[in-house]
């Protein structure tokens, strides 16, 4: 797994976006400008401590659209969407590793491997993040998990299937 840094839109959105969500009383959790099928979606996820309504969806959408009409800074024709990570959110970033620290995780590795206790999946407590290092506390002990092993990171118990 890589750690995500932004993409120049993406941080321009970012940046944008970011008095926005504080006047609705939230953080942005990501950014997001993906192509799915034939149609790109710039994605601004949105956190709160009491949680993610639609009042705080629509009081960032709303000047965030007029301002993504005024200054045009995506050439392709994009779907903008707001909302919430959900209570299951990907672990992407520095900074989502950083907050997650002392949660419950959902790891996925890449494949099964002996040295984490012959797992592919592991629901495990973030102990500590570093550039190339997870360590957690897995079945009472700790690993030191190499982010290249991982597959992604949720935060959370997922629950039914990965």
């Amino acid at each position: 797994m890589k750690i995500k840094k932004f993409g120049a839109t993406e941080q321009r959105v970012y940046d944008a976006a970011l008095p926005f969500a504080g006047e609705a009383g939230a953080d942005i959790y990501d950014v997001v400008f993906e192509k799915e099928g034939a149609y790109w979606y710039l994605r601004v996820f949105l956190d709160k401590d009491n949680g993610v309504d639609m009042t705080a969806c629509e009081a960032v959408t709303r000047p965030l659209n007029k301002w993504l009409d005024e200054t045009d800074p995506i050439e392709q024709s994009y779907v903008l969407e707001v909302g919430s990570p959900g209570t299951e959110r990907k672990l992407t970033r520095s900074e989502h590793f950083d907050k997650a620290t002392g949660k419950t995780v959902t790891l996925r590795l890449i494949r099964i491997l002996p040295e984490y206790d012959g797992q592919k999946d592991m629901v495990c407590e973030l102990k500590a993040y570093d550039k190339d290092f997870l360590t957690v506390l897995y079945n009472s002990i700790d690993y030191k998990v190499k982010l290249a092993d991982i597959a992604f990171a949720k935060l959370g118990e997922i629950s039914g299937t990965l």
